[in-house]
């Protein structure tokens, strides 16, 4: 498989639970034109049974698993696979996850597992300690996100300020690494604003999924991101 490389600014949806079937394979479906009409490269971490339907129908989105072990082939009933994951179709895995908290050391094991295989490795952290300790493992991505934010948070102005001291911890170990910031986003104005303020990315799950209309919001997401990116370039 390909080295991965996602641009920035990028987006990540996160349906955890929510959703699944061809109700996950239609939003993934509305997320890969998204992603060509704005330009934004787009994460979608979906449920294991939807890797595949989701890569078959998709060109432009970046499927990813939502956790996997750092297992081999053999025993180990009721474990992820990485090899299966990668036979999906998926480029991908999230790990670390504050529902699916890992271990440093599998944490460690996971991400060279991902690498054997050719999966990218997107690894989330709470606080600037986590992120710089997940950064001497050599992740993609790291998605920086409070777990008290997550499903129910509101972004504020001092938490603004956070996003550049976690990017300074993050890139005094991995100059250059991606940060995805997410949890909190409610709407298309916390996307601006995070990315504003310095964030490679974000995302959501609850905001889009519990919004009237979830295609929609995601549209204005989408739109939000790549217009506060283009803002920032020229500044």
């Amino acid at each position: 498989m390909d080295r991965f490389i996602i641009r920035k600014p990028f987006f990540e949806i996160g349906p955890k639970v929510y959703l699944y079937g061809a109700d996950a394979v239609r939003l993934a479906v509305k997320a890969d034109e998204l992603s060509e009409t704005y330009q934004v490269d787009i994460i979608f971490t979906a449920q294991y049974t939807d890797l595949a339907p989701i890569a078959e129908r998709t060109r432009h989105i970046h499927v990813f698993a939502q956790h996997m072990d750092p297992v081999r082939p053999g025993r180990g009933i009721g474990s992820v696979l990485p090899e299966a994951v990668r036979d999906t179709g998926a480029r991908g895995v999230l790990l670390n996850h504050a529902e699916r908290p890992l271990t440093l050391g599998d944490l460690n094991r996971c991400i060279l597992r991902a690498r054997e295989v050719g999966l990218a490795a997107m690894v989330c952290a709470g606080n600037a300690e986590e992120g710089a300790a997940a950064a001497c493992l050599s992740p993609d991505i790291i998605l920086a996100e409070s777990p008290a934010l997550i499903g129910k948070g509101k972004r504020g102005p001092e938490d603004m300020a956070e996003i550049q001291k976690i990017n300074r911890a993050i890139h005094a170990v991995a100059p250059g690494i991606p940060i995805l910031h997410g949890a909190g986003i409610s709407d298309e104005r916390d996307v601006y604003e995070i990315i504003k303020a310095g964030a490679d990315a974000t995302g959501s799950t609850s905001g889009i999924l519990m919004a009237e209309k979830p295609e929609e919001m995601l549209e204005k997401m989408i739109r939000a991101a790549a217009e506060a990116w283009k803002e920032r370039q020229l500044t």
